[in-house]
């Protein structure tokens, strides 16, 4: 079946979920789907294999699309493309009016971006930076609780980059606001594209300066310090901020191979 040239992973989109078939990306040649393919955009490549991005308005049960989130216990790639497939249908969704004349936008035929109909200038997607950070405290982790996290999850700190602001002073700045919290010995770890809808995570790793932890009760449920074991729940395998967490407590039992 691999062998056909027509065989593609399909990011089919609509109202900002993707099209799953037993929890996975559709992989199967254009004609085996149900629904026009004809405006489909190639978003990268997966073993080999293209990835396309299309945005489906019939031909499946509202119940066949699901959260971005749920191919996060998958492969990496092909998380990051199907993110790409999402903000670029955010994109298209939001990006609807030329912020230059006014005139109606249309997705370029040449590049993933928008172009407006009357002047012709471009607008590619719009990310925002976001900052994300674990900071330790001795063998000590400072995880927070949000108002949106039903189930009781704790996760590391995490705010977005104001205009005029570098990524270590927006770090400072979201854990005092955030927790009371002071740091220092801010360092980079890693990023990931984080499509909900359409951000970057920066991650970060700081060390306690001062403080008792206060939290912001507007931004935060809880905050506290907690160690490898005494856990409570954590952001799911994934996520940046489940690698900072592993990371940061593996730092902390003096194997910091980072």
């Amino acid at each position: 079946m691999l062998k056909n040239e027509n065989i593609a992973y399909w990011c089919v989109i609509r109202n900002g979920k993707l099209l799953l078939q037993k929890g996975c990306l559709p992989l199967c040649s254009s004609e085996q789907l149900v629904c026009s393919t004809v405006s489909k955009r190639i978003v990268g490549y997966f073993n080999a294999i293209p990835v396309y991005w299309l945005v489906e308005e019939s031909g499946f049960d509202e119940a066949d699309f699901f959260n971005l989130r749920c191919l996060l216990a998958g492969d990496s790639t092909l998380f990051a493309l199907a993110g790409r497939a999402i903000q670029l249908a955010y994109m298209q969704h939001s990006q609807r009016f030329c912020c230059h004349c006014g005139h109606m936008l249309q997705l370029d035929a040449n590049v993933l971006a928008m172009q407006c109909s009357s002047c012709n200038s471009v607008h590619y997607p719009r990310v925002s930076p976001c900052i994300i950070v674990a900071v330790r405290k001795g063998s000590q982790l400072l995880l927070a609780q949000h108002p949106r996290h039903k189930t009781g999850m704790y996760t590391v700190i995490a705010g977005f980059i104001e205009p005029g602001e570098t990524a270590e002073q927006c770090v400072a700045r979201e854990v005092l606001e955030e927790t009371g919290i002071t740091v220092n010995n801010i360092r980079y770890f890693d990023s990931q594209p984080w499509a909900f809808p359409s951000n970057l995570m920066l991650g970060f790793i700081a060390d306690y300066a001062g403080g008792e932890i206060k939290p912001d009760y507007e931004e935060l449920t809880d905050a506290i310090w907690t160690t490898a074991d005494q856990l409570p729940e954590i952001a799911p395998a994934g996520t940046i901020a489940r690698r900072l967490i592993d990371t940061a407590l593996m730092i902390n039992d003096g194997n910091d191979t980072h």
